[in-house]
């Protein structure tokens, strides 16, 4: 679903101090499965997420199209924060995790669209660094280590899943829908719930595996 192996991140802590892993794509999508299946079953207990963003895809969410996205549109970026917005609150809200915002840094993003990133990240109190490992390599990407380090070295341990082992698959389904997703609730015709009656015998003790639609 998305992630790297278990034996492979339990490796890598085994090699060095720190472990950076890529959970998958997204706060809903990638982090959710990764938390709630892998770290769950595994027994891994993440300290830290960087949450990566562009100035180019804040835009695409604020409705600019794809040919004028290398544009200055500040209008735009603002509108399309609110994704962002709400992936920060997946991860510090529901999976109990601090967090910090890297901004991936395109040649075209100007020096207001960086600003009102940092500057709305800072209204919310996360901690927001501009990242140019692209154009730089590993300098450019140094203040973000330093950052996420100064995270991981002084933080209480813990962090919580989006629902209890103890829950029936519906109810595991319906928090994930409602929590992350921003649901009201879910609905099943009653053929689907029998089925998932029937997966519940043998299969309730499981965590859930959300895909995304094609």
């Amino acid at each position: 679903h998305g992630c790297n192996t278990v034996t492979a991140t339990k490796t890598a802590l085994k090699l060095a101090d720190y472990t950076v892993t890529e959970a998958g794509f997204g706060a809903d999508l990638g982090a959710e499965k990764f938390i709630d299946i892998k770290c769950r079953i595994a027994g891994l207990k993440p300290s830290a997420v960087v949450l990566v963003a562009t100035a180019r895809a804040l835009k695409s969410h604020g409705g600019v199209a794809k040919e004028d996205l290398n544009n200055e549109n500040l209008q735009a970026l603002e509108a399309g924060f609110v994704n962002l917005e709400r992936h920060l609150n997946n991860i510090t809200q529901h999976y109990g995790l601090p967090c910090v915002v890297c901004i991936n840094h395109f040649t075209f993003d100007t020096e207001a669209e960086i600003a009102l990133i940092i500057e709305k990240c800072a209204a919310l109190g996360a901690k927001c660094v501009v990242s140019k490992h692209w154009a730089e390599g590993g300098a450019g990407a140094e203040d973000l280590a330093k950052e996420v380090l100064a995270i991981v070295d002084n933080r209480e341990p813990g962090f919580s899943y989006v629902y209890d082992d103890k829950l029936s698959l519906w109810d595991k389904m319906e928090a994930v829908a409602t929590k992350i997703y921003g649901a009201a609730k879910i609905t099943a015709s009653p053929k689907v719930k029998a089925e998932i009656k029937d997966l519940q015998e043998q299969y309730g003790h499981f965590p859930v595996c959300i895909a995304k639609t094609q």
